[in-house]
């Protein structure tokens, strides 16, 4: 390249080097850049989104935004692992009756960091195929497979063609246990990661050919637009998804489910405000031949990132019917996931029959 190259390689050091430095910092260092930013934002600036987020929570859900036959529920390790019998199955088929639950992720994998998932770990995953089409015809039962993912954790490397070879072999092992699809959940992926997408071009002909489902689960898009680069500049963790990558992502699918939980909002209405944006969001990034789900939480915590008194399934379920109501009214192929099955109350439970299946 010569002197152009010379010059080229300097002045990509030189924008390179804030970055460099950057990285270099210790965590607490790092966080205390953050906070310095944070309190040097106009209070005023910052309200204001928080005034846009509450707003989407007012007014009054339409009474056509409510189930169309199409949720899901997370389910646990334990109905694949030896743990459940026939009496749970027939449990699960009680909850289910009556609602618009139409898929089951069951937590089939982990995957290895390698891609790989031992037979092993699901070692009843036939019994409860066969047990959940006896017990619930007309439900899909899905292989949930999942791991974490470089960079920010020493685990999958996506962007590994060996590894996809390897995810992909997982697939079908799922498939051959009689599943009727493949669920990936696999966190944190950064927007832009490249190897995602070549994941799911890899797999969705394997499960195409084979007459199932691959569905994803996919983070929150950015409430503020560039919110992901900031939070990845200033925590080094990829939070959010710009509504590009979540619509590449779910153009690739059969079906996406958005985790519109751990959201750090502080009250009731905030998280609901957030959840219809979020379903306002999804919707616009959403081909409307695939199949738009919005997480719900189906359990109780009470720390940073997650408020018990605010993420509550009330204030999800009349965000997504607003969110619903204002962006696509009469799309069909839309539902709510219910995360998670062994943590759900029957509280939890009365409330979604309520507000989504039968909202008064």
């Amino acid at each position: 390249m010569g002197r152009s190259g010379t010059v080229a390689r300097r002045i990509g050091r030189a924008l390179t080097a804030p970055v460099r430095r950057w990285r270099s910092l210790s965590w607490w260092r790092r966080a205390l850049v953050a906070l310095g930013l944070a309190v040097a934002v106009p209070v005023a600036a910052l309200g204001s989104v928080f005034v846009a987020i509450r707003l989407h929570y007012t007014g009054e859900p339409a009474a056509e935004a409510r189930t169309r036959g199409r949720d899901a529920v997370w389910l646990g390790h334990a109905w694949v692992d030896g743990r459940k019998t026939d009496a749970d199955v027939a449990a699960l088929a009680r909850q289910l009756a009556g609602t618009g639950v139409r898929d089951l992720y069951v937590h089939t994998g982990p995957l290895e960091h390698d891609g790989s998932l031992p037979a092993s770990v699901h070692p009843q995953a036939r019994w409860f195929t066969a047990a959940a089409h006896r017990a619930l015809p007309g439900v899909r039962v899905q292989g949930w497979l999942g791991d974490e993912v470089k960079p920010e954790r020493d685990a999958l490397d996506l962007d590994d063609a060996p590894t996809r070879d390897r995810i992909t072999a997982s697939a079908r092992q799922v498939l051959d246990q009689g599943f009727d699809g493949v669920h990936f959940d696999m966190e944190p992926i950064r927007p832009g990661t490249a190897g995602w997408l070549a994941l799911l071009d890899q797999v969705h002909p394997v499960t195409a050919a084979r007459g199932a489902e691959l569905s994803v689960a996919a983070p929150q898009i950015d409430p503020v637009p560039g919110l992901h680069t900031a939070g990845i500049l200033l925590t080094d963790h990829g939070k959010w998804w710009d509504e590009a990558y979540f619509r590449d992502t779910a153009r690739r699918v059969d079906q996406i489910a958005v985790m519109t939980y751990d959201t750090s909002m502080p009250t009731e209405p905030l998280y609901g405000g957030y959840v219809a944006q979020q379903t306002e969001l999804a919707l616009r990034a959403t081909p409307p031949d695939v199949d738009l789900l919005i997480g719900l939480p189906f359990y109780w915590d009470d720390r940073w990132g997650h408020w018990g008194h605010a993420e509550t399934v009330p204030a999800a379920v009349r965000g997504v019917r607003l969110g619903l109501g204002r962006q696509d009214l009469r799309r069909a192929n839309f539902g709510v996931a219910l995360y998670v099955d062994f943590a759900a109350t029957p509280e939890n439970w009365a409330d979604y029959r309520n507000g989504w299946v039968d909202p008064a």
